[in-house]
């Protein structure tokens, strides 16, 4: 059975940082290409960042100066690093594993994690 599970979510201020963790199992991690999507109150799922399996990584304009993603396949796990958070990113963040290559696509992805919640205060 497929597991992933995010961690690191908060309450933190404008400006401010975290770092969100996602340990996947059940699964050849290092196979999978993974992928974070966000979704805030009454809108869509959004791609935020991905990394391929070969470390190819893609960020959404919105985020791409400010977050980083990255992966560490001793540990089966990805990380978002976020930087000068701001009210536009409050949101569920959710980790995704699809194809190998890095994916943007919600309908891409194989296995969601059940999220964590990200509050940037003001």
């Amino acid at each position: 059975q497929v597991q992933l599970v995010e961690s690191g979510g908060g309450l933190v201020q404008a400006g401010g940082s975290l770092r969100l963790s996602c340990v996947a199992s059940g699964l050849t991690f290092a196979r999978f290409g993974m992928t974070w999507f966000r979704q805030a109150p009454g809108w869509d799922v959004e791609f935020a960042a991905t990394l391929s399996r070969s470390d190819n990584i893609y960020c959404a304009d919105a985020v791409k100066a400010r977050f980083t993603v990255s992966r560490d396949n001793a540990k089966n796990s990805v990380y978002l690093q976020m930087n000068s958070l701001n009210s536009d990113d409050t949101a569920v963040y959710y980790c995704a594993a699809g194809p190998g290559a890095s994916f943007d696509s919600a309908s891409r992805a194989n296995y969601w994690g059940q999220g964590t919640q990200v509050t940037v205060s003001a």
